[in-house]
């Protein structure tokens, strides 16, 4: 499989930020993917602004905490995203972290229920973008009367990628991946686990399409070095390396002055 190269954005101002997609394609990555905070930065007008500065790169979130957005709102933008970018959205989605630096919103923390709005999320994303005017569930209802049905967006994609976070070897965490188009793995799988996932989806009969992330940093100024990094990733099985920089302080301007110059050297390809 051929091995694809984002970068995901540290932070910044917006303009920051836009400035750094144009220069990440420019520079041959061929994605960029940014966070969707609590406040902050808002992440799907950002991307917006880089749909329309961009022609090549894919565009996303990592990630969308989705039992913790409406997901008509959520379908909307991202449907959205996919005009402007003529075809280039991708929806990153996992339940939300649940940590001491992230603000208390008094959205739902269960594990099980925030799982359970999630699989019902990604049901009601996927019939909106296909044209479905009802939908009704445990957690969530939408019902389209025939007057708002001028107001729909439609995606460009045929099928926009949908890419979820998943434990392997977690049996229920894993089967969501099968209704979805990408796993995001979570606890920082080894090579080898990446390797058990990857014959356990194709047993299942996931599509060989299916993506499989990896993440990671690699060094600006060693080449050899970078791909060394990255290639036991390619050889399990993954199909995308995310360029990270989650370590670096945000209240200095240290990790964008780094990431600004990781994206200029080029994707790390083994």
């Amino acid at each position: 499989m051929t091995l694809r190269f984002g970068v995901i954005l540290p932070g910044g101002t917006a303009p920051e930020q836009l400035e750094l997609a144009v220069q990440a394609e420019r520079a041959g990555w061929d994605g960029v993917y940014v966070w969707e905070a609590g406040y902050g930065v808002d992440a799907w007008s950002l991307l917006a602004a880089m749909a329309v500065r961009t022609t090549r790169v894919r565009l996303g979130t990592m990630l969308t905490p989705l039992p913790w957005r409406r997901p008509w709102k959520v379908a909307s933008q991202v449907a959205t995203l996919d005009q402007l970018s003529g075809g280039r959205a991708t929806l990153a989605i996992g339940v939300g972290a649940v940590t001491d630096d992230l603000p208390v919103t008094g959205e739902p923390t269960d594990l099980r229920l925030r799982a359970s709005m999630m699989d019902e999320g990604i049901d009601l994303i996927r019939g909106l973008w296909s044209g479905d005017r009802s939908y009704h569930g445990e957690h969530y209802h939408y019902e389209v009367h025939s007057d708002a049905a001028a107001t729909a967006v439609h995606p460009v994609q045929e099928r926009i990628p949908i890419w979820v976070v998943a434990i392997w070897p977690r049996p229920k965490s894993m089967r969501r991946v099968l209704r979805c188009d990408g796993v995001i793995p979570g606890h920082e799988p080894s090579t080898s686990a990446v390797v058990e996932m990857r014959a356990w989806l194709d047993a299942q009969g996931a599509s060989p399409d299916l993506d499989i992330l990896s993440e990671g940093e690699t060094p600006a100024d060693d080449p050899a070095e970078a791909a060394s990094l990255v290639k036991p990733w390619a050889d399990a099985g993954c199909t995308w390396w995310m360029e990270t920089r989650w370590e670096m302080p945000d209240h200095t301007g240290d990790r964008l002055a780094e990431i600004r110059s990781r994206i200029a050297a080029g994707p790390p390809s083994p």
